[in-house]
């Protein structure tokens, strides 16, 4: 397998608004991030995937981009960010930034032009249709709620547009537009960044006679059907890596909503010259049900192995995968797949542990290092993020009971992924002098940076333990993987091996101790070498124990 930096690379999310404010205006901010430099360094990571922060209106916290070329002056603008690329290559940090090219703002210049007439230049940057009998074009519905079709007066046509109003979709079928994005890659390839995090990639090619979706109630499968993998998805993929990404070095990562194991390896395969990773969902949208995040269900541990597994079976060795288990758009990690009450240590470095022996490049999301949790603030004023308030509008509109509606809330909001950063105890959790643009989570008196630099056995600890091992053991970067017991509801153990070595992962995801089958596992022939307790029985693994163990030669 052809060894690469960003295989071997250990990648840490920002999201800036929320990471450090250092301006005083309750909104974080570059130099917050500069400030924080060294700390991030000392977490083993080597990449910084580095959220939108161009100019924008933010009606989605920037990624609705109004001007592709420029930083925000609100997060310090380009003299900011030209600081922070000096210092993190000063560090040996490299940088990547998230791309938005599916949609732009509706108050980028181009879609001000095309909205002006349907003879305008820029009218075809854009998709746009009549009505269809005295309505919508077709029934597909918007990411965050509502219709995908804006009708727009000044026209009396309809716009296209997946999530919000103010995001209209981009048209990559008309040549002029994939040349400008070109050129916006090329601007930042120029300027020295060293990879991009392109948003719903796979949502950038569209069936462009606009099909009604024959199931409309089924969020997931409507994705999968009609917005994502369109036609001419590989071409446009293609031709900027030809034009573009090729020429440099640097790394792709794509988010990939509706891909599935038929179209995910076609992306990354290394013989199509497309991207280097792609982000599936196969384990994000686990407890989805027909109806979305906000229609939930539950959840197996048989039903999470397999996803790893069978994913891990599609890529290799042919491409390549990225492996997360959070991000901006979700619930807080150890929320959701750990135990936050009895267990947070535990759990939190169980999953750690998970992440950092996967084939894959590592993700690892801001605060995850830390445990942070997930926020109930106490009623829907409290939350910012659109899709949150757009979905409880809904529900409301539906007469759902709001009360059990806003628990839900509690448990799906992407605001609970972007809730400040806490990094000590006094006010604001150190993030802000002042009120910060989204209330921090009540608990960072207790869970924070600085209260864990001071514990040795603190889950920032145990981030960097496992950091180095993975830099150390690089089986667990480039070495073949094996589910051992697929159908254990509450076990998950795995192999992690190459030619010359052989690490077997036992990971109890329980409140309970679980008996350890040692003559099964030939577990009598392995020494430990690292676990998330400081004291281990041969005879069982404790709540939320995980082991590394390696057989002996």
């Amino acid at each position: 397998m052809k060894k690469t930096w960003w295989k071997e690379g250990i990648v840490y999310q920002i999201y800036p608004r929320s990471y450090k404010d250092n301006t005083g205006n309750g909104v974080g901010d570059i130099l917050g991030i500069i400030e924080k430099l060294d700390y991030i360094k000392s977490l083993g990571v080597d990449i910084i995937w580095l959220c939108p922060v161009y100019e924008s209106p933010n009606d989605d916290n920037g990624y609705d981009i109004s001007d592709y070329r420029n930083i925000s002056d609100e997060f310090g603008g380009n003299d900011a960010f030209d600081s922070l690329l000096e210092e993190m290559h000063k560090r040996d940090l490299k940088l990547v930034m998230d791309l938005v090219l599916n949609h732009s703002s509706d108050e980028h210049k181009w879609f001000k032009e095309s909205r002006k007439s349907k003879d305008n230049p820029y009218r075809d940057y854009y998709f746009w249709q009549e009505a269809k009998n005295g309505k919508e074009p077709n029934n597909w519905k918007s990411f965050f709620s509502g219709s995908v079709w804006q009708k727009d007066d000044i026209t009396d046509e309809y716009f296209l547009h997946l999530f919000t109003k103010k995001q209209p979709d981009l048209n990559w079928e008309n040549p002029k537009v994939r040349e400008e994005i070109h050129n916006i890659v090329e601007f930042w390839c120029k300027k020295g960044v060293d990879g991009f995090r392109m948003d719903v990639i796979s949502l950038i090619s569209k069936q462009t006679d606009f099909p009604d979706s024959h199931v409309p109630d089924n969020y997931g499968e409507t994705i999968k059907t009609y917005y994502a993998n369109g036609p001419k998805i590989h071409q446009y993929l293609n031709e900027l890596n030809q034009k573009v990404l090729s020429k440099y070095d640097i790394m792709t990562v794509g988010e990939g909503p509706g891909i599935d194991l038929e179209t995910g390896l076609d992306y990354v395969h290394e013989d199509r010259n497309e991207l280097n990773m792609i982000f599936h969902f196969g384990h994000m949208f686990i407890d989805n049900g027909v109806g979305g995040k906000y229609d939930p269900i539950e959840v197996s541990l048989p039903t999470f192995k397999k996803v790893f597994n069978d994913w891990d079976a599609k890529i290799y060795p042919k491409g390549w995968g990225s492996i997360f288990l959070g991000n901006h758009d979700f619930s807080r990690m150890v929320s959701r797949f750990g135990n936050t009450e009895e267990y947070h240590n535990k759990s939190a470095k169980l999953l750690a542990l998970l992440l950092f022996t996967m084939r894959g490049t590592v993700y690892v999301y801001q605060g995850d290092e830390i445990g942070m949790t997930n926020v109930a603030y106490p009623d829907i004023s409290y939350y910012n993020d659109v899709e949150t308030l757009n979905s409880y509008k809904e529900a409301l509109a539906k007469g759902r009971d709001m009360d059990a509606f806003l628990k839900l809330v509690h448990r799906q909001s992407r605001d609970n992924a972007r809730t400040p950063m806490q990094w000590n105890s006094s006010k604001n959790s150190g993030f802000s002098d002042a009120v910060p643009w989204l209330e921090v989570n009540s608990n960072y008196t207790q869970i924070n940076v600085e209260n864990q630099e001071k514990d040795k056995d603190s889950i920032l600890h145990f981030y960097r333990k496992m950091s180095r091992f993975r830099k150390t053991n690089k089986v667990m970067v480039y070495g073949d993987y094996e589910c051992l017991n697929e159908d254990d509801t509450n076990l998950y153990f795995y192999n992690r091996y190459n030619d010359a070595e052989t690490y077997i992962i036992l990971l109890n995801f329980s409140n309970k101790k679980q008996t350890l089958d040692f003559a099964k596992y030939d577990l009598t022939n392995t020494d430990l070498a690292l676990s998330n307790y400081s004291e281990n029985f041969d005879a069982f693994l404790q709540p939320w124990e995980a082991q590394i163990r390696k057989y002996k030669s």
